[in-house]
């Protein structure tokens, strides 16, 4: 079912209006609009804010692995890691939205 992201009154959407928009758009139509971004598919990362316990919603490439995701914090190859990263390190009690689909998850960094 589509979800409405004015609904939660904790949410904070990004301030760089593109991904903002992203977001909006692929949770208002499950997934129809927003799922594809440069020849790959898109899932939404929903984490709280470590610092402001916002609701932050973040659109990732989707990669399955088994019965999970994985998310890659590389922040297109920066030396720090993205505020969702940081987020879900501090609070990893997260959501993915994959298409219609809502997984609620707990995160965890990866390990050898």
């Amino acid at each position: 079912m589509a979800e409405d992201v004015t609904a939660d009154p904790n949410y904070e959407p990004s301030a760089w209006e593109p991904v903002a928009d992203q977001v909006e758009r692929y949770l208002a139509t499950d997934g129809a609009e927003g799922y594809e971004w440069n020849g790959g598919h898109c899932i939404i990362l929903t984490t709280t804010g470590r610092r402001s316990g916002k609701t932050r919603r973040t659109p990732l490439i989707k990669v399955k692995h088994r019965e999970g995701y994985l998310v890659i914090a590389s922040l297109g190859g920066a030396p720090q890691h993205p505020q969702w990263y940081l987020n879900l390190v501090a609070n990893p009690d997260v959501v993915i939205n994959d298409r219609a689909e809502r997984h609620e998850l707990v995160a965890r960094t990866a390990t050898a």
